[in-house]
């Protein structure tokens, strides 16, 4: 039986497929440090303990009907004043957007502003853009980075693809890398946008910047997070962007997302979500509407557990610069944001002590599984070829005695190759 052309061409979730060779070898009993998923143990990162109470609380008090479409009203209101204060961005409820998560506010974004055909631009490596295009029929113009300037895309980069584009997707910090935006990089690449919307007909469709931000809470030491329309005021009226709870509570299970943006555009998105049935579950609304508020509590909350993954970030770098200071074929770059850290492992055409030559990333990721006990994702998996010997490391679901105990399990494995 025949299935439609999108089903048949849509490329599933590399990680997934690496999670099934680590789900195998669990079954046999090997212990695997997985390094693969976005995500936290929530054992050892528990979401807020007044957030759990609050959520507790709101389904002991029956609060399990529909929310409506955009959002608890008093949760968007709370979310205004959390981007006022936090970021000095200011959004009025009406601006604002709840969902289940921040995918379906990336989905609906791009179903909102862009038609079949229409180019979507944005950078390898990044996460899920390519099956958002894939989704809305797109053309994919998909820009190369480098390490050089820590796989973030650069105006110079950008600029030869802006014309006659219609969304521009951005992400700072960045999944799958942990690095960010400087205030004057992002402000050229703003320039851009604003430039190619000068230049374009009336009538015609401007061109849209998507940023994503869910990382914003998620910064250490001196790395400062910036965004476009603090940067640029005039980008307000072009600018979608997509946050929420998920990573700067450690709360990707309780599905709440808020996306906010121009009326307009947000309007078009809720009836989106609304026809998907993406919205989040209202006892959870109910509870983040009031934690978020609690500037003491969210203050100490990130507080502790930007200290927990910074030193796990960190130990992980450290780790990987005193193998490159040995002589191994590796490289790391200073954690600066998110969950992550990006790490070279550069040993294609290496040999195996069973033979296999390691051809690509992906033989390099599943020997470090098999010998050492590590699993990271390739970069082959955010949209860069299989050649780029670069992978993300996600340090949300290990203890930093699991990061600890793993470097010299790379070592020996790495050791044995020829």
């Amino acid at each position: 039986m025949s299935v439609s052309k999108l089903a048949q061409n849509l490329r599933g979730s590399e990680i997934i497929k690496i999670a099934g060779e680590i789900n195998e070898l669990k079954r046999q009993g090997q212990n695997i440090a997985n390094l693969t998923i976005g995500d936290f143990d929530s054992n050892i990162y528990p979401i807020p303990a007044d957030l759990k109470d609050g959520i507790v609380d709101a389904y002991n008090h029956n609060q399990t009907n529909y929310p409506p479409a955009d959002g608890m009203l008093n949760l968007r209101e709370s979310v205004s004043a959390f981007l006022s204060s936090r970021m000095g961005l200011n959004y009025k409820a009406n601006e604002i957007l709840i969902s289940g998560g921040s995918r379906p506010l990336i989905y609906s974004t791009f179903l909102a502003l862009v038609d079949p055909g229409d180019k979507v631009v944005f950078p390898a490596p990044s996460w899920n853009n390519n099956h958002y295009s894939d989704l809305t029929s797109a053309e994919a113009i998909i820009v190369e980075t480098k390490p050089e300037n820590n796989f973030m895309p650069t105006a110079d980069e950008i600029a030869p693809h802006l014309k006659g584009a219609t969304l521009l997707a951005l992400c700072s910090p960045l999944n799958p890398t942990g690095t960010m935006f400087n205030k004057k990089d992002l402000e050229e690449i703003c320039d851009l946008v604003i430039a190619e919307n000068k230049s374009r007909a009336t009538g015609e469709k401007p061109l849209y910047l998507l940023y994503d931000q869910i990382y914003s809470q998620l910064t250490f030491g001196d790395f400062k997070h910036y965004d476009p329309v603090t940067l640029r005021p005039e980008l307000r009226p072009y600018t979608v962007f997509v946050d929420g709870a998920s990573k700067c509570f450690a709360s990707t299970g309780v599905r709440v997302g808020w996306g906010f943006g121009p009326a307009n555009i947000i309007d078009n998105m809720k009836a989106i979500v609304g026809h998907m049935g993406a919205w989040s579950p209202k006892a959870e609304q109910v509870a983040m509407a009031h934690f978020i508020t609690d500037t003491a509590a969210v203050d100490a909350y990130l507080d502790d557990l930007k200290g927990k993954i910074r030193a796990s970030l960190t130990t992980l770098h450290e780790g990987f610069q005193a193998l490159k200071a040995e002589g191994f074929q590796v490289d790391s770059i200073t954690p600066m944001g998110a969950i992550y850290l990006t790490l070279k492992i550069d040993y294609t055409g290496k040999t195996t002590p069973d033979g296999h030559v390691l051809k690509d990333s992906a033989d390099i990721n599943f020997y470090l599984i098999k010998e050492a006990k590590v699993a990271l994702v390739p970069f082959s998996a955010f949209g860069t070829d299989d050649s780029v010997n670069w992978f993300r490391a996600s340090v949300g679901a290990s203890t930093l005695e699991d990061i600890e105990q793993l470097i010299p399990r790379v070592k020996e494995a790495l050791s044995k190759l020829k």
